[in-house]
């Protein structure tokens, strides 16, 4: 009885564990006889290989090789058939090795196929041949792509006009749309890459700090605000099409402590927009502070970092810049020392660098890699350094004899992080400023190009786009970018054939059919056009005929012509008179004999009535008193 339930259990069991799909648990691995199988093998295609043998001579000696031509299964079979034949005769005693031959269709079964069948279109060697063209074609893009100078987009460039004076600052919205430039010649352009044509012509134009340099320019991380710093103390906020948003507050100069004033009093030198935070900016001044602010908030700055000498001294920051992450604010100094704070903590400064560069030369740039972990300064002793953050005494490389007259001069990473540029100052008519580019892991110095015969300031290289572009000392701003490694950008503008003016013809008026008007209010037909033209030419109406001038007082607002009036003809005849008035007797007896001879004003209304004139003679007393001296003459 237990042992029928014990049966009855373990049928139970086993059929529970088939619906749930792990009967094979527990159950021996099968185990496979290898030698076995490998002799096997190499007995069927010895038997292969001998019976196509055997076939190839029936056929060779009914004379069918010369005039028939193979089936595609013998094709596939007659290579692998000598080569098995060239192994046999060499090594007799030795075993084949390698896959067994397919066999023919009438004789084996599809069961005992081993291995795939030969792909159609195989050639023998000549597929390795191709397959070995195609590892060579890859092996030479990679070594393409791991060249980092094939990845530099200058294989064609477009020309920006900004004006006549040095381009000192170039910014790019996020999405590569617009690239705004500004100069010396305090002027502000847009240019939008998908609006212009071959013209190459700027959208708009402004002076938004009046008669100051502009000295930075950058978009928000949205692109939807500009921030212009310039010469003068008070940073501007602009929004996208160039209208104010905000201006930073103008600090007491009369303050001593420069953290209890609400802003900058003195000369802004550089500035830049927070990468993660939308509403925050960075600007730092002559006045030896760098400031944060905020845009909602432009009455007062959000916090206040002053760099130290090493006496303890104020230093005057010339460039500043943001972490990748925002976390570390970075300033360049006059004294040489480059001087790094955690945004959150304003007193001690996190890394401080002693003699960066050579004191008294100023930091024109500082620019973070994309990973984070690089520091690049250019420097106005005219060197190129990077730095390690995390190991900050000495510098990782350096780079001489790039020489640099500007306080502005940018040095830039490559969207790939593996190349670091810059650009170098000429004196006029002294040579061409030049970008060049550095491998930033061995620092050689592996690229350069040729951009003006002035000095290459401003330099970007923007991520999305691939393009570089560079502001100059001539007032140009240069657009470098390859049409097949570069998008959108310089590519869309340069597509665009120039729009033709339309020249308004106010002197043609289109002529109406009217087939059915009466004939008095019929226009006559124009046969010609030209004739047309004439006759609207001598219309006062339809050639705009300008008015002759009013001939008489004036009127309708409009002066008459000169003379006309009793002013302009006092004006004409005696104002202008230039006679000479200074004896009045003479002026007057001037007109005597004309009164005399032709008596007008006054003479005839009293010539009835007036009495004849009598004068006196002179006597000889009158002649002896006149020869007498003036002090004895009588006073009257």
């Amino acid at each position: 009885m237990d042992s029928n339930n014990a049966e009855d259990n373990l049928s139970g069991d086993g059929d529970i564990t088939s619906v749930m799909g792990f009967s094979g648990f527990g159950k021996k691995a099968r185990t496979f006889d290898l030698d076995a199988i490998f002799e096997q093998t190499r007995r069927t295609a010895i038997e292969r290989s001998r019976h196509v043998l055997d076939e190839r001579q029936k056929a060779d000696e009914e004379g069918q090789s010369s005039t028939t031509v193979p089936t595609q299964k013998d094709k596939k079979i007659a290579p692998a058939a000598s080569r098995k034949q060239e192994d046999d005769s060499s090594s007799s005693d030795s075993e084949p090795i390698g896959p067994p031959l397919p066999p023919k269709e009438d004789d084996v079964d599809d069961d005992d196929l081993v291995g795939p069948p030969l792909p159609p279109g195989y050639r023998g060697s000549s597929a390795l041949s191709d397959d070995d063209d195609e590892d060579d074609e890859a092996q030479e893009d990679n070594e393409d792509d791991d060249n980092p100078v094939k990845k530099i987009p200058d294989t064609h460039e477009i020309t920006l006009l900004h004006g006549t004076k040095t381009v000192s600052a170039l910014a790019l919205d996020p999405s590569g749309a617009r690239l705004v430039s500004g100069g010396y010649d305090f002027d502000v352009r847009f240019w939008d890459f998908a609006g212009m044509d071959q013209s190459l012509q700027a959208f708009r134009s402004l002076q938004p700090c009046e008669c100051h340099q502009i000295r930075s320019l950058q978009y928000s991380i949205t692109g939807d605000r500009i921030l212009v710093v310039s010469g003068n103390a008070q940073a501007k906020v602009l929004d996208r099409d160039g209208f104010n948003v905000m201006e930073c507050i103008k600090g007491d100069q009369y303050i001593v402590d420069m953290v209890n004033t609400k802003g900058h009093t003195a000369m802004l030198n550089d500035g830049c927009w927070h990468p993660k935070m939308k509403e925050e900016f960075m600007t730092c001044s002559n006045d030896g502070t760098v400031r944060t602010w905020d845009v909602t908030s432009e009455k007062k700055h959000k916090s206040v970092f002053k760099p130290r000498s090493f006496q303890g001294k104020k230093v005057i920051p010339t460039c500043c810049t943001y972490s990748r992450d925002g976390k570390l604010i970075a300033a360049g100094c006059q004294d040489g020392t480059i001087q790094i704070w955690d945004r959150n903590l304003s007193v001690h400064t996190k890394f401080h660098c002693r003699q960066a560069h050579i004191p008294g030369s100023d930091i024109s740039c500082l620019s973070f890699s994309y990973d984070g972990l690089i520091l690049a300064s250019r420097g106005g002793d005219d060197t190129l350094k990077i730095w390690d953050i995390r190991n900050f005494k000495k510098p990782l490389n350096m780079a001489n004899g790039l020489t640099n007259y500007f306080p502005m001069t940018d040095c830039c990473f490559s969207p790939d992080d593996q190349l670091l540029v810059t650009g170098t100052s000429v004196k006029k008519d002294e040579g061409h400023g030049k970008l060049v580019f550095f491998e930033r892991a061995t620092f050689q110095r592996v690229y350069e190009i040729d951009v003006t015969n002035a000095s290459a300031v401003r330099c970007l290289w923007h991520p999305k786009l691939n393009q570089i572009m560079v502001g100059t000392g001539n007032g140009l701003a240069k657009v470098y970018y390859d049409p097949i490694k570069s998008h959108r950008g310089a590519k869309l503008c340069v597509v665009k054939s120039k729009r033709k003016q339309k020249h308004a013809e106010a002197l043609t008026q289109e002529y109406v059919i009217t087939p059915h008007a009466l004939p008095m209010f019929r226009e006559a037909r124009q046969r010609s056009t030209r004739k047309q033209l004439e006759k609207d030419r001598l219309d006062p109406k339809k050639s705009h005929k300008p008015e002759p001038p009013v001939s008489g007082p004036g009127r309708g607002g409009r002066v008459a012509a000169h003379g006309g009036t009793l002013s302009s003809f006092i004006v004409k005849n005696i104002a202008l008179d230039k006679t000479d008035d200074s004896n009045a007797r003479e002026a007057i007896l001037r007109h005597a004999k004309e009164a005399s001879e032709n008596p007008y004003w006054v003479a005839p209304a009293y010539k009835k009535t007036q009495p004849n004139p009598v004068f006196a003679e002179d006597s000889e007393e009158d002649e002896d008193a006149e020869k007498e001296p003036e002090w004895k003459k009588r006073k009257i």
